[in-house]
């Protein structure tokens, strides 16, 4: 076995989990094709692959096998361990969107007026926002999917309110830069209630956007959204 392949790395990982780091482990080639989704016969030959490429070790148990990990193939699930933990923990907790710049339903300006969400606001992301919010409209299929899970991870938190005549829904904050660092202080918003679909991104910042970028409506817009950074958290 020249080098190591996927089904070989399950079978490894399952054995070790039994403990068969430093014992040997009674291991019946039928649980081990449930547990790693395959079948009786493919877990017989992984097996016997990862004796024969010095992985695994087996003996005779009485009537039964048992099987440990040698010193080799742990060395192998271990530099893999590391490769992967590095690739992941080195990948930027970033999201990139690029759309068009659109006109809005003129709602921005109003909720951003509202004293209820401008403490909130000033409190959470330490400025208040410019009135109005700007609308980029994602145009192609990777932003879009990007936006319809962008609410799933953890955010800046503003809860919804009540003004004793109607109700004002929760809004989740992630922090953005806009046109690579044009404008700092910006945030994407998630809103409870909203009139768009996944192609829109509601943007706010410190500033007039457009003001501080030039750009008008129909041009073109790279926003950054930045994961994980920021206080007032919650999922």
């Amino acid at each position: 076995m020249p080098e190591i392949k996927l089904q070989h790395i399950l079978t490894l990982v399952e054995l070790l989990s039994k403990g068969a780091r430093h014992n040997f482990v009674e291991v019946t080639t039928t649980e081990l094709g449930k547990n790693i989704g395959r079948s009786q016969q493919a877990a017989s030959k992984h097996l016997l692959d990862l004796e024969n490429s010095g992985y695994i070790e087996r003996a005779k148990k009485g009537q039964k096998f048992a099987v440990r990990v040698t010193d080799k193939g742990y060395s192998e699930i271990q530099s893999l361990f590391f490769s992967m933990r590095t690739a992941l923990e080195s990948t930027p907790a970033v999201i990139d969107f690029e759309g068009n710049v659109v006109s809005g339903m003129g709602e921005g300006a109003y909720y951003m007026s509202l004293e209820g969400y401008k403490r909130q606001f000033k409190e959470k992301l330490g400025y208040e926002p410019y009135p109005g919010t700007l609308n980029v409209r994602l145009t192609d299929q990777i932003f879009m999917n990007a936006r319809r899970e962008l609410g799933k991870h953890p955010s800046i938190f503003i809860d919804g309110f009540s003004d004793g005549t109607r109700t004002y829904g929760w809004v989740k904050c992630y922090r953005a830069s806009i046109n690579d660092g044009a404008v700092e202080n910006a945030a994407v918003l998630v809103l409870e209630r909203t009139h768009y679909d996944d192609s829109m991104l509601e943007v706010i910042a410190s500033e007039s956007i457009k003001q501080a970028t030039g750009i008008k409506n129909g041009d073109r817009i790279k926003v950054r959204v930045m994961l994980g950074g920021g206080h007032h958290q919650m999922p």
